[in-house]
């Protein structure tokens, strides 16, 4: 896949299909952390530079194929069209009642939001009758969903396959960082690393502990190492049958004298919606489920990090300045 900014691409009056991650916490239909809808804002201005007509396709939850009320993207929509100062038309129409003399009527530099992806089966099916309707429906396809990169899902992988492809500033900003811990890496260095699935991850924690002298493991990930640790995690979310995957993650660790480290604390409650009570790892009871690190678990990341700013340059020591102080807002 080529890269946007490589490219002399001439957009004006181009439909551009772009794939981008709006998988932001909500609760009470407010939007309670902005972060994925500012890291897209410098590619939809660049097209909107460009004089692109912009139709954006993301998702939110797991909805698994069907519509879902609370999962729709249209308070996203809301939120990007105030950050960007402009108008996004939400287009609520099912993929099959989408026209295309529909989508030549958006005026160069407008912006379209197409509902949540993952409200059809074929989305996570890749299905190719459903990306050669998506391909449909764009010119170019961009993709700046650099979270979602690994899945093989029809707006990703799928719809790549039909019309011209490129990936987006996000994903090329993302790619610059991953080459500075890869073949820029300094040590003494810690890496923290979440999300729901070790499986997803694999290769990527076994090559990465060869390099790093700490590997922090947050997130559902760490709910399946407690779990297979012999800790009761209750109802919290995490995966079965990762045996052989952990006990290969910790044989690594071993052998290149890499300290693998999970939470010692969490905050945990009934439900998503209650209030979080700090708990130790011992203490969780099985109607409980893990939202987040406690506080002693936080406090033993700091320390890491501050042994490890003595020896870092000054862009390190920004980053790692940055990671303490939204550690302290946390607690």
């Amino acid at each position: 896949m080529n890269n946007l900014l490589n490219q002399n691409l001439l957009l004006k009056g181009k439909k551009v299909l772009l794939r981008v991650d709006l998988n932001v916490p909500i609760s009470n239909k407010t939007i309670t952390e902005t972060s994925r809808i500012k890291k897209i804002i410098p590619t939809i201005k660049l097209l909107i530079e460009k004089q692109a007509k912009i139709i954006i396709l993301s998702h939110i939850g797991r909805p698994k194929g069907k519509v879902v009320e609370t999962m729709t993207l249209e308070p996203i929509a809301e939120k990007l069209a105030s950050l960007l100062n402009k108008q996004i038309i939400f287009n609520k129409n099912k993929i099959d009642k989408i026209s295309i003399s529909e989508l030549n009527k958006i005026s160069d530099g407008s912006i379209m939001m197409l509902e949540n992806i993952r409200f059809y089966e074929g989305e996570e099916l890749n299905n190719k009758e459903f990306s050669k309707k998506l391909s449909s429906f764009g010119d170019i396809y961009i993709n700046d969903a650099f979270s979602c990169s690994h899945r093989s899902h029809a707006s990703i992988e799928g719809i790549a396959k039909y019309i011209p492809s490129y990936f987006g500033l996000q994903i090329i900003e993302e790619i610059n960082a991953l080459k500075k811990i890869t073949s820029e890496i300094k040590k003494p260095i810690t890496l923290i690393i979440g999300g729901s699935k070790i499986s997803t991850k694999i290769k990527i924690i076994n090559n990465l502990i060869k390099k790093f002298n700490n590997i922090i493991i947050v997130g559902g990930m760490a709910n399946t190492m407690l779990k297979h640790t012999g800790s009761n995690i209750g109802k919290s979310i995490c995966e079965d049958d990762c045996s052989s995957l952990i006990e290969e993650i910790l044989n690594n660790s071993r052998k290149y004298n890499c300290k693998i480290i999970c939470p010692m604390d969490v905050v945990v409650s009934k439900s998503p919606e209650d209030i979080g009570v700090n708990k130790d790892i011992k203490e969780i009871n099985e109607n409980e489920m893990i939202l987040d690190i406690g506080i002693k678990t936080i406090s033993h990341i700091k320390k890491l990090l501050m042994i490890q700013i003595q020896f870092c340059g000054m862009v390190q020591l920004d980053i790692l300045k940055t990671l303490i102080f939204k550690m302290e807002q946390n607690k």
